[in-house]
């Protein structure tokens, strides 16, 4: 039998459980509201927001607006394109504000129409930080960046692959609000929306239609999760009937992590959408194949605003112990080729993703390391923008 303690932990628990679906519910609403995609075109001034978060993220995020003011120096000349320099998102700053991010900070971001952001640390039990919420989540919610795009290339593997993960919804919607009912219960939440859905899959597929990928496959782990990841199956699934040239398949997320190591079976992927959660886990798996988190850039999109980041954290070990000078910046380069492309620079992207590919994987004159057995992070910078000259001779 249940105490009479333990029936008013539940009572409670009901009642913040109505508070956190009350929420969602105009969370959904608000959804329904919005407009179309910016377009940059039409922009007189598009602004670049700077934002380097803490640990090695400055070292990193200067780095790859240095070689962004490069590439676009004769846009930012004509007034076209503004960098705006946004500080505030350390670790320190947003532990005295307990706030994930401080609202001065908020109130900065959203007056640019892209964010370049460097890694940010993320409080978790027992590291003497408060409790306060992932930065990144609380700026995709926030700015309703709803799709993390991640792009994952090895020509020489077979590998094409780009993820697009939901962003705002699945485990992450509310995961700072769980509810620790008795010392014996504690339970989270997922949460799926119908336009939450409906908008991350169309996303996809449209991507595959532009860019002939052909195939989009669907991960869930709709067999156990029944509801939530059953919703988001089953909205994607009535999405690629829209797509008839493009063919769909869905997996498990389980056999899905098994069937990229597969050599044979790997190269039959092209286009993945998927839940949070799963699309967080499998993206870092992912980027295994071309060398690391450290190589792979992430892309956080919006109908409004747009959000640009490495898919590592910010490594605070490297700070403490000096070897900050040494960061790779190439995740973040990697971010900034995408960044030119949603602005519509589409040849200035080109230009550094080949640079960075024969930097990094071809010609590799020099290397970083972390340590001072290779380059700093400046040096593998100039590099880049050396390269960058001499392809576009």
């Amino acid at each position: 039998m249940i105490n009479e303690k333990d029936k008013s932990a539940i009572d409670e628990a009901v009642e913040k459980f109505r508070t956190l679906m009350e929420g969602q519910l105009e969370r959904a609403k608000k959804i329904k509201e919005d407009k179309d995609f910016i377009d940059f075109d039409k922009l007189d001034t598009i602004v670049i927001g700077i934002c380097g978060g803490d640990g090695i993220g400055p070292v990193i995020t200067k780095e790859s607006e240095r070689v962004l003011a490069f590439l676009l120096k004769d846009e930012a000349a004509k007034g076209k394109v503004q960098f705006k320099e946004i500080d505030g998102l350390t670790i320190e700053n947003r532990a005295a504000c307990l706030k994930a991010i401080p609202d001065d900070v908020l109130a900065e971001l959203k007056k640019c129409h892209v964010i370049l952001k460097g890694p940010t640390t993320t409080p978790r039990q027992g590291d003497g930080w408060p409790n306060v919420e992932s930065a990144n989540v609380a700026m995709r919610k926030e700015l309703d960046l709803f799709a993390n795009m991640r792009p994952v290339r090895v020509a020489e593997e077979g590998i094409d692959w780009t993820f697009f993960r939901e962003n705002t919804e699945g485990g992450y919607a509310v995961g700072s609000y769980g509810v620790n009912i008795t010392d014996d219960l504690a339970v989270d939440f997922t949460v799926a929306t119908q336009e939450g859905c409906d908008r991350i899959a169309r996303l996809a597929y449209d991507y595959a239609k532009k860019n002939n990928k052909g195939k989009v496959s669907i991960i869930t782990k709709a067999n156990i999760i029944k509801t939530t990841d059953g919703k988001f199956l089953n909205t994607a699934k009535k999405i690629g009937e829209e797509y008839p040239d493009i063919v769909t398949d869905d997996w498990y997320i389980d056999i899905t992590t098994a069937k990229l190591i597969d050599p044979m079976r790997r190269k039959d992927f092209k286009v993945f959408v998927l839940p949070n959660l799963y699309g967080d886990i499998i993206t870092d798996e992912a980027a295994e194949f071309q060398g690391g988190v450290g190589t792979a850039g992430s892309a956080n999109i919006g109908k409004r605003y747009a959000m640009f980041e490495a898919i590592h954290g910010s490594a605070p070990r490297m700070i403490s112990e000096g070897r900050g000078q040494y960061a790779d910046p190439c995740s973040m380069l990697r971010a900034s080729v995408m960044l030119l492309s949603h602005i519509g620079y589409q040849d200035k992207a080109n230009a550094l993703e080949a640079a960075l590919d024969k930097c990094m994987f071809e010609e590799k004159k020099l290397t970083i390391t972390g340590r001072d057995t290779g380059c700093t992070c400046q040096e593998f910078g100039d590099y880049v923008m050396e390269t960058i000259t001499e392809m576009t001779k």
